[in-house]
């Protein structure tokens, strides 16, 4: 049975519930885990801080002043002699605070004369003044992220500052991209019925920023059999090829998807550019995502199927979808929804030009690609975004 032509929000629900059965779980170094997700909540295996500490260089103080000032405590001293009411002790920025501390004194609020410390000026401690306390950023045990949550920087972290070596993270799915036509040139100026290709250069990194390993990039010619075969033989997670999803007299894609044993799950999107882009279940629960030829328009497919599918798959957490305000009208197709390179601007976001499905000169300027529903967008309408590479 054929399928129908799909809606642009129904075919990216349809790409991400085929991407429903998260990859295996593998243990990762901390600076290994970058780019994958969590496949289990990040707990906390340390108070922290993990004790009283200073916040700023300054006197740990006990009680009111003036204060008799003797010695000094620097960072990663491991035992810490306790002040009396009236002592006050040297600090050090993350130095362990003494017993009986009641406030730190910053450095420029204090001057010491005689072996005494007093405020200066108009300076008025507080009790707990500039005293990170035990816990005050979590407890042993907490939950600091939930599973579904990128590792970037910050998480690996936080990660270390609570504990952790290792995490454990989904593994990252493999990614063969196949790039078909003969006319593709891949250096050099193209000659008469040459084009140069430009989506090996563009989709790699672009897969390799949504978390996914690239595991090669394989130029197909024009011909029935090599497609069949590079798919019956393709051993990745998912294999994203370019072109070949039309009706034209060598465009194998869907026959060679027959061949194989696939089961097509999507066989066109109402959006423009990018209708005729697919999605395929492969034997063994691998997919296949086929992207139209033409720049723009693969562009489309990748935020369409590829994006939500490799997501899914490799257990990311929804998020909510970024909206603005169009500053002028957007034009849209009569009954499909397009997908509009835009730039961002304090009002709102504008219109990139030259956005033809060939073309690549306003993506590269844009910041995003706002969501236009059917017969267009007025100036001050809400609008989706999703990501430009």
């Amino acid at each position: 049975m054929e399928l129908g032509v799909l809606s642009w929000s129904r075919a990216r629900e349809a790409a991400r519930r085929a991407g429903l059965r998260p990859l295996p779980v593998v243990g990762r170094a901390l600076a290994e885990a970058l780019g994958h997700v969590l496949a289990e909540p990040l707990g906390a295996l340390t108070d922290l801080p993990a004790f009283d500490t200073s916040a700023m260089d300054g006197w740990a103080v006990a009680g009111p002043g003036p204060w008799r000032v003797a010695g000094r405590v620097l960072a990663g001293c491991g035992e810490v002699a306790p002040l009396v009411d009236g002592g006050a002790v040297e600090i050090a920025t993350g130095a362990q605070l003494p017993p009986g501390a009641t406030a730190v004194l910053r450095r420029e609020h204090g001057r010491v004369d005689g072996g005494l410390l007093r405020e200066c000026g108009a300076v008025r401690l507080t009790t707990g003044q500039d005293v990170r306390p035990r816990g005050q950023e979590c407890r042993r045990g907490e939950e600091l992220l939930p599973a579904g949550t990128v590792v970037g920087p910050a998480v690996v972290g936080l990660a270390a500052a609570c504990g952790h070596d290792r995490l454990a993270v989904r593994r990252r799915a493999v990614v063969e991209l196949l790039v078909l036509g003969d006319e593709l040139l891949d250096a050099g100026v193209p000659g008469p019925g040459l084009v140069r290709d430009a989506l090996g250069p563009l989709l790699p990194p672009w897969l390799r920023a949504a978390g996914v390993e690239v595991a090669e990039v394989r130029c197909v010619r024009d011909d029935f059999g090599l497609l069949r075969d590079a798919l019956r033989h393709s051993t990745a997670d998912v294999v994203v090829t370019t072109g070949g999803t039309a009706a034209g007299p060598v465009d194998f894609l869907h026959r060679a998807l027959t061949e194989v044993g696939a089961r097509l799950l999507v066989d066109g999107v109402a959006v423009r550019p990018g209708h005729p882009m697919l999605l395929a279940e492969l034997p063994g629960g691998r997919h296949l995502v086929g992207l139209p030829g033409n720049p723009l328009a693969a562009v489309a497919g990748m935020v369409t199927l590829a994006l939500p599918l490799l997501h899914a798959r490799g257990g990311r957490s929804a998020t909510a979808p970024v909206l603005a305000p169009a500053v002028v009208p957007l034009p849209g197709h009569p009954v499909d929804t397009r997908l509009q390179p835009v730039r961002r601007t304090a009002e709102g976001v504008v219109p990139l030009a030259f956005d033809g499905p060939a073309m690549l000169r306003g993506l590269a300027r844009a910041e995003a690609l706002a969501v236009v529903p059917p017969g267009g967008a007025d100036a001050g309408q809400v609008v989706e975004l999703v990501e430009a590479p």
